[in-house]
């Protein structure tokens, strides 16, 4: 249950920082550094957070091989 919740949780995230850097690559405008009133502190470790979740993402596709089946 608290995995499940996890990969979500990592989902979400990766999701949404990928949706902002959609927004900052098509407009220029930074909503990340918006969401983030305008403090580099936060926004280091918004996307640091987002590196953690990748990997984490990642190790979940390995460990738990959710491809397995599917041919």
């Amino acid at each position: 249950m608290r995995m499940r919740l996890s990969c979500y949780l990592c989902l979400f995230l990766l999701v949404f920082l990928g949706i902002c850097g959609g927004v900052y690559a098509f407009s220029g405008f930074d909503l990340l550094l918006f969401l983030c009133f305008h403090s580099a502190a936060v926004y280091r470790s918004a996307l640091a957070t987002g590196l953690v979740a990748a990997l984490f993402t990642v190790y979940a596709a390995v460990v738990f091989k959710p491809f397995k089946g599917l041919k």
